[in-house]
C-alpha cells in the first residue's frame, strides 16, 4: 500500500526528550516500512525515519528557540501540503485530532484518523457529529467513552520497537515515576508511596509552562525536603533503558482518563513490574498479578509496590512483545487500512493482492496532547 503517515508538529519524530504521540507515529512508521509497504511521512524536517520524509515545517515546535511561533498556522501548512498530494496515496493516516476534517472533507473515505487525547472536552462532540465520515480509532477501548456515538473503526493499542528497550533481569532497588509533573499525572502519590515504603523514589518528568505553579508551590517542596526523592528531569529515549530498568516498580498513580499511558509499556520491555491506579486505559493494558498490580487507593499502591519484586520479569517482557511491539501495532492498523481498502469503490484495479489479511489482535486535542 502507499500510505501517508500525519503527524503533529509539536515535538520531533521521535521526540528528543518527552513526547507520545509523535514517539508513536515514528515506531508505527517505520513498521510500515519493514512490513514492506510504501510509507511517506509528513512532518518536521528533523524527523528520523525509514519512510520517506516530507519535510513541512523547519523543526517541531516546542524546541524551536523562536519566541513567537503558531502551531495553528503550522499545522494548516502542513496539511496544504497533504492535500496536493491526496491523489498519491491509498490511506492518508492523520494523527491531528479534528484540525484536517473541512480540509478533507471530499477524501474522507481515504483516510483514518486516529485520535490521542481525552475526549471528554465540551466542545468536541458537535465536531465528531458534524464530520461523522471521517472513520476514528482509538487507542484504548475506555477512551471511547465520552463519544460513544462518534464513527469508530477500531481500537489499536500502541506499540513500541522492542530492541528499544534493554531488559533488565534485576532491580537496583529504587521505584520510579517517568512522565510530566501535573495534578492529573499525581507525582504527589508516588512520594508519599515510596516514602511510607522507606525506599529510594527516582523522578525523570519535565514541567510544562501551566504547570510550573504546581511544581514550585506542590511538588518541589516534597522533592528538596525528601532524602528518599531524587528529581533527575526530563530524559530521552536512549536513557530510558537503564532508569526503567533499574526500578523495582514504575508507578503510575494517575487522577485522570488517561487514554493510553506509553510509560507503562515502555516500562514492561524492560521487564519492570508496573503499580497503576485503576483510571481510563489502564486495566486495558497492566494484566493485574502479571505485568503489575491496579490499585485504587495510597493504601493499596503501597502494598503492590512493596511485593512487586516478586513478579517474573522475563514473563513481563515476554507479554510485552507479544502485545505491544511495534510490529504489532502496525499490523492492527494494516487491518484498519484493509477494511478502508475494502469499503472504498475503485476506479482502477482494487489492491487486494497488498492488503495484509485480517488477523486477530488483542483488543491529544491541541489542547490536550501529551
Amino acid at each position: 500500500m502507499k500510505i501517508a503517515q500525519v503527524t503533529p508538529l509539536y515535538e520531533a519524530v521521535p521526540p528528543k526528550l518527552y513526547g507520545g504521540t509523535e514517539r508513536v507515529v515514528a515506531h508505527l512508521t517505520d513498521a510500515l516500512v519493514d512490513l514492506g509497504h510504501d510509507v511517506t511521512l509528513f512532518a518536521a524536517a528533523d524527523a528520523e525515519t525509514r519512510a520517506r520524509l516530507v519535510p513541512v515545517r523547519d523543526q517541531a515546535i516546542r524546541l524551536d528557540p523562536s519566541p513567537l511561533k503558531s502551531d495553528l498556522a503550522a499545522h494548516m501548512t502542513a496539511l496544504s501540503e497533504v492535500l496536493k498530494r491526496v491523489d498519491e496515496f491509498d490511506v492518508i493516516h492523520f494523527h491531528t485530532d479534528m484540525v484536517h476534517f473541512p480540509f478533507f472533507a471530499r477524501h474522507a473515505d481515504k483516510t483514518v484518523t486516529t485520535l490521542h487525547g481525552r475526549l471528554d472536552l465540551k466542545d468536541l462532540a458537535p465536531v465528531y457529529e458534524r464530520w461523522n465520515e471521517f472513520g476514528l480509532v482509538s487507542i484504548s477501548d475506555d477512551q471511547r467513552r465520552p463519544l460513544p456515538l462518534a464513527n469508530w473503526k477500531a481500537t489499536v493499542h500502541h506499540g513500541m520497537p522492542g530492541e528499544l528497550y534493554r531488559f533488565s533481569p534485576e532491580a537496583r532497588g529504587y521505584l520510579a515515576f517517568l512522565g510530566r509533573i501535573s495534578p492529573e499525572k499525581r507525582p504527589d502519590r508516588a512520594i508519599e508511596v515510596a516514602t511510607k515504603l522507606n525506599k529510594p523514589l527516582k523522578i525523570a518528568a519535565k514541567v510544562d509552562a501551566q504547570d510550573k505553579v504546581y511544581w514550585e508551590t506542590v511538588i518541589r517542596p516534597m522533592v528538596e525536603n525528601n532524602p528518599l526523592v531524587e528529581f533527575v528531569g526530563e530524559i530521552g529515549d536512549h536513557q530510558k533503558s537503564a532508569f526503567l530498568g533499574g526500578a523495582e516498580a514504575l508507578l503510575f498513580p494517575i487522577d485522570w482518563p488517561e487514554p493510553f499511558g506509553l510509560v507503562m509499556i515502555e516500562a514492561m520491555a524492560c521487564g519492570t513490574p508496573v503499580v497503576a491506579f485503576r483510571c481510563g486505559s489502564v486495566p486495558e493494558i497492566v494484566e493485574d498479578g502479571a505485568t503489575g498490580y491496579l490499585v485504587d487507593t495510597v493504601e493499596q499502591a503501597i502494598a503492590a509496590a512493596g511485593r512487586a519484586h516478586l513478579l517474573d520479569r522475563e514473563a513481563i517482557r515476554a507479554r510485552f512483545d507479544l502485545r505491544f511491539s511495534a510490529t504489532a501495532m502496525a499490523r492492527g492498523y494494516l487491518d484498519v487500512y484493509g477494511d478502508l481498502l475494502a469499503r472504498r469503490p475503485f476506479a482502477e484495479e482494487p489492491l487486494t493482492d497488498v492488503v495484509t489479511p485480517l488477523r486477530p489482535r488483542e483488543g491529544r486535542s491541541f489542547a490536550t496532547l501529551g
